[in-house]
């Protein structure tokens, strides 16, 4: 039975570090290839020994594919082609072909220059490992060799985000990467065919929200803000460079513009202004709103926001700042949320989800008093907010998406084991469709019904057609005899005269035999007499022919009597059929076993 084996080596129930294995058609693919927010040792990558204990992974990979450029999606791709070793092709858009590398310096700059980490990856491999990359467009098939290829979706979530299709001959599997079913402010919502894949592998982050209108979040977090700023309080609002950031400055601009307000709103500078330079590039990726008034006006040229300035954490007065990265793990974000953390009339604000370990995460726990490097411990005084204006689909568009592509099974990644279990049984129940959620390190095996496809000649149609019976009804099967002929790959069905023809093969007549013991006190001639009237009247539609060989024939079955010199009494009776007439011959012997009447 052929099968698919998907085996996370990380994002198995858990968030962070996504990196899926997926054997399919004897084709190995690497899903993304990310690193953790939650760690700072030997469990950021994930553990690709799994894949091969000593050497390079070129050899059993046959491509890796990025769906976009977060780094639990992108962040250990240096790591793994540099470092561990792989020089095949890595796909993915153009959009996280251009961002990707600038995130990764940027985490590369924290961990190394910041932190003094060793045993990392340096620029050069970053260079290195971006030339390796082949640029995917949406829609379009690649061909990655003969037998596999791959094809590109919109998934919404940021700038660049792709679902993608895997296909070896007639199996399939969907990756979503991170989607958002709900289009936004700049990016419109995740769309797919309908594929019938497989396999879909679906992340879960929010397994089991099913978020507010969007309406009553954005009002919220402005009154947030707004008061915060009317009491002479600092905002923070610690973002990833790339997509809410963008999302949550557009709602910004426009209420400070309409409610006339002074107070500065600040942006950390360097990642972002590069950000939106392509997003201004990649113009098409965005939604139709933000297409249309582009000419007019860009989307992402702010009057009110401005750059920000490290010594303006420590300004009076009230300011709203957007700083990097989200989570609140590092960077510039922490610097200022260390600095405002001791003030009552301070907010932060959680625009996205947090994976444990991260200051973020300890901050929306309620944490008071938080350990900081160096044994210090910093008093939490400020306000926190959790909002979610991520861009993931929630339980409502995930199931939403399984709609669209109707897929023959569902695996789940990138979420929380205890939310995943609740989805898995709500999809089961909702679709019928198997279910799983395999953890780290653990294989999925799902077997597949490939279908094959078969070309069928026009003259065996044509006969069939011209045998009569009623009409074929699409939705039952119907029997047909016919020769299978399998040449350079291809089937076909045919006709066996053309079959024999073509094959330069000699007709071979198969005929059934079959003997029937019947107690009968008559002569030879008169059991056979007796056996032709009693078929004659069971067999109504059927040509019964007495032969003057001393033979019944019924359609192309010949029926003889005999019987031994010790035992007159108990005939036997020899019956014999060629494979066409295979149903009427089984009916015939199972009749004469009755016996005849008297």
């Amino acid at each position: 039975m052929p099968e698919i084996k998907v085996t996370p080596l990380g994002a198995g129930q858990d968030v962070g570090r996504s990196c899926i294995l997926v054997s399919i058609g004897g084709k190995n693919i690497m899903l993304d290839c990310g690193m953790h927010m939650g760690y700072n040792d030997d469990r950021r990558f994930p553990d690709f020994s799994y894949i091969t204990q000593n050497g390079r992974l070129t050899e059993f990979l046959d491509c890796v594919i990025i769906s976009h450029f977060h780094l639990d999606h992108c962040g250990a791709l240096p790591y793994m082609s540099e470092m561990v070793g792989y020089d095949g092709p890595i796909y993915m858009t153009h959009p996280t072909k251009a961002i990707c590398p600038i995130l990764l310096e940027d985490f590369r700059k924290i961990t190394v220059d910041k932190k003094g980490e060793t045993n990392f990856f340096t620029s050069q491999m970053i260079k290195d490992c971006m030339k390796k990359v082949v640029p995917l467009n949406l829609h379009q098939t690649v061909q990655v060799d003969d037998e596999l290829e791959i094809k590109a979706y919109y998934a919404g979530h940021v700038l660049g985000a792709a679902m993608v299709q895997i296909k070896v001959g007639s199996e399939s599997v969907v990756y979503t990467g991170d989607y958002n079913m709900t289009p936004d402010r700049h990016l419109g919502a995740a769309w797919i065919d309908k594929c019938r894949p497989d396999v879909l592998i679906s992340e879960s982050t929010y397994a089991t929200t099913i978020r507010d209108s969007k309406r009553c979040r954005e009002r919220d977090f402005l009154k947030k803000v707004h008061e915060t700023v009317e009491r002479g309080g600092k905002v923070l609002i610690p973002v990833f460079a790339l997509g809410r950031a963008q999302e949550l400055c557009i709602l910004l601009e426009t209420f400070w513009e309409r409610m006339n307000l002074k107070a500065p709103i600040y942006f950390s500078t360097g990642l972002t202004e590069k950000a939106n330079h392509y997003y201004k590039l990649f113009i098409t990726w965005t939604n139709q709103k933000i297409r249309k008034t582009f000419v007019q006006r860009n989307m992402f040229e702010f009057k009110h926001i401005k750059a920000f300035d490290r010594s303006y954490a420590d300004n009076p007065g009230p300011m709203v700042v957007f700083a990097t990265p989200g989570m609140l793990h590092a960077g510039q974000s922490l610097q200022i949320f260390k600095k405002w953390a001791g003030n009552e009339k301070n907010m932060v604000i959680m625009p996205g989800y947090c994976v444990q370990g991260t200051v973020g995460h300890k901050v929306l726990s309620g944490q008071k008093k938080l350990e900081m490097e160096g044994r210090t411990t910093l008093e939490v005084k400020l306000q926190v907010e959790y909002m979610s204006f991520s861009a993931h689909a929630d339980a409502k568009g995930i199931m939403q998406l399984i709609r669209m592509a109707e897929p023959r099974n569902v695996l789940l990644v990138h979420g929380e084991a205890k939310k995943m279990e609740f989805l898995k049984d709500k999809i089961e129940q909702e679709f019928s469709v198997s279910c799983f959620m395999p953890a780290n390190g653990e294989t999925a095996t799902i077997p597949t019904n490939p279908s094959v496809p078969v070309d069928i000649s026009l003259s065996l149609l044509k006969r069939e057609a011209a045998l009569g019976g009623p009409l074929p009804d699409p939705k039952r099967p119907r029997t047909m005899h016919a020769t299978l002929i399998m040449k350079d790959s291809s089937l076909r069905l045919v006709c066996p005269e053309q079959a024999l023809k073509e094959l330069g093969l000699n007709e071979h007549q198969l005929r059934f035999t079959c003997r029937v013991q019947l107690q009968d006190p008559h002569s030879d001639p008169d059991t056979l007499n007796r056996i032709y009237s009693h078929l004659k009247s069971v067999l109504k539609g059927y040509t019964v022919q007495h032969l003057p060989d001393g033979t019944v024939m019924v359609e192309s079955i010949v029926l003889k009597v005999s019987s031994s010199a010790e035992e007159p009494n108990t005939k036997v009776v020899l019956l014999s059929w060629s494979y066409q007439d295979e149903d009427l011959g089984s009916f015939l012997s199972s009749l004469l076993r009755k016996g005849l009447p008297p």
